[in-house]
C-alpha cells in the first residue's frame, strides 16, 4: 500500500510547534502581527482570507483584514501597503491575489517591504532563496519540503521533476529541492516528450494547473508524487472518466455540484506511487501553516531573536 502524505497531520505539527514561539513573543512585548489585504469580492479569495485569519486566532497572532473596494486604484492600494510597511505592530503583509484588473499587481507586490513579505514573492526574497540565504520562502513550496522531510522521504541524491514553472510554486520548489541536493528538472508546456521526462523522477511535483493531466504513463513505479493541483470538476462526464465511474464521486458531484481533483490522475497515482499527496488534504493545508511560520519568523527577526 502506498504511503499517503497527510497534509493535515503535518500542518497540525507545525502549528503546535509555532504556538510556544508566539507565546514567547507575546510575553516579551507583543504577539506577531499579520495584515491581509483583500481588494474586491472574489468568493474564493474571501474563503482563503478567512482561513488565514482563523489560523492567526488559533495561534494568538494579531491579525487585521483590510477589505478594499473593487474600484480601488493602484495608487490607493500602494498607499495602504506603505502605511502597513511603517507600522511597528505588523510583521507580515499579505496581498491576496488576484487583484482587480485595473490594479498593477506587480507594483503592489514590489511595494511590500521585503522583511514583511511573508508570501516570499518579493524579488529580494526570491534572490535570498536562490543564493541559499535565510528569508521567507514561498508558502506552498516550503510546505512541500516540510511534508517530504517530516515523512522521511529522502531528497538528497534523488531525481526530482517539477512540472510547472510558475513563480509561486514551480520555480521556488525547484530551488528548495536543489538546496536539499536533489537533481532537479523543471518541465513546462514546451518540454518534448514530457511523460518520458516525468518517468525519470524519484520525486514528481505536479503544479501545472490542468485536471488529471499527469496520467499513469508519467509516473515511474515507486515514485513519490506531490500533487499541487486543485481543480474543480462540474461535468459528470469528466468526473466519471477521471474517477473511473466511482459511485462515491458521482454522488458527491450530485450533492455538491463539483468535485476536486489535482493535476495527477488520482487512480493511477494511488496504483503506481510509493507515496503521494491526496487532493484535497495533501499540499493545501501546508500553505497556511507556512504563512504562519513566516509571520512568526519575521516577528522573531524584528525582535532580534534570530
Amino acid at each position: 500500500m502506498p504511503l499517503i502524505l497527510d497534509g493535515n497531520r503535518v500542518r497540525d505539527q507545525i502549528l503546535s510547534e509555532l504556538k510556544p514561539r508566539v507565546e514567547a513573543l507575546a510575553a516579551g512585548g507583543r504577539p506577531p502581527g499579520l495584515a491581509v489585504i483583500l481588494a474586491g469580492h472574489n468568493p474564493a479569495s474571501e474563503i482563503y482570507v478567512r482561513g488565514k485569519i482563523k489560523a492567526c486566532h488559533h495561534l494568538g497572532i494579531y491579525s487585521e483584514s483590510l477589505t478594499l473596494p473593487e474600484t480601488i486604484t493602484t495608487d490607493e492600494l500602494l498607499a495602504a501597503v506603505d502605511q502597513l510597511n511603517g507600522r511597528g505592530d505588523i510583521d507580515g503583509i499579505l496581498v491576496q491575489l488576484p487583484l482587480p484588473p485595473q490594479v498593477d499587481a506587480r507594483r503592489i507586490l514590489l511595494a511590500v517591504a521585503p522583511e514583511k513579505d511573508v508570501d516570499g514573492f518579493h524579488p529580494c526574497n526570491v534572490g535570498r532563496l536562490a543564493t541559499g540565504l535565510p528569508g521567507p520562502r514561498a508558502c506552498t513550496p516550503a510546505g512541500i519540503l516540510q511534508l517530504l522531510m517530516r515523512y522521511g522521504i529522502a531528497i538528497a541524491g534523488k531525481r526530482a521533476v517539477v512540472v510547472g514553472r510558475s513563480d509561486i510554486v514551480g520555480k521556488p520548489v525547484a530551488l528548495l529541492l536543489l538546496h536539499e541536493n536533489a537533481t532537479v528538472t523543471v518541465c513546462h508546456s514546451k518540454t518534448p516528450d514530457l511523460a518520458a521526462v516525468c518517468r525519470e523522477a524519484d520525486i514528481l511535483v505536479a503544479a501545472i494547473g490542468r485536471a488529471a493531466m499527469i496520467t499513469g504513463d508519467f509516473i515511474r513505479s515507486g515514485a513519490t508524487v506531490i500533487d499541487v493541483g486543485m481543480n474543480r470538476l462540474d461535468r459528470r462526464e469528466d468526473v466519471a472518466r477521471i474517477f473511473r465511474n466511482s459511485p462515491e464521486k458521482l454522488a458527491a458531484l450530485e450533492m455538491r455540484g463539483s468535485v476536486l481533483v489535482g493535476d495527477v490522475d488520482p487512480i493511477a497515482m494511488a496504483e503506481k506511487a510509493s507515496a503521494y499527496t491526496p487532493v484535497p488534504g495533501g499540499v493545501g493545508p501546508l500553505t497556511i501553516a507556512m504563512l504562519m511560520a513566516n509571520t512568526v519568523e519575521s516577528a522573531e527577526r524584528r525582535a532580534g531573536i534570530c
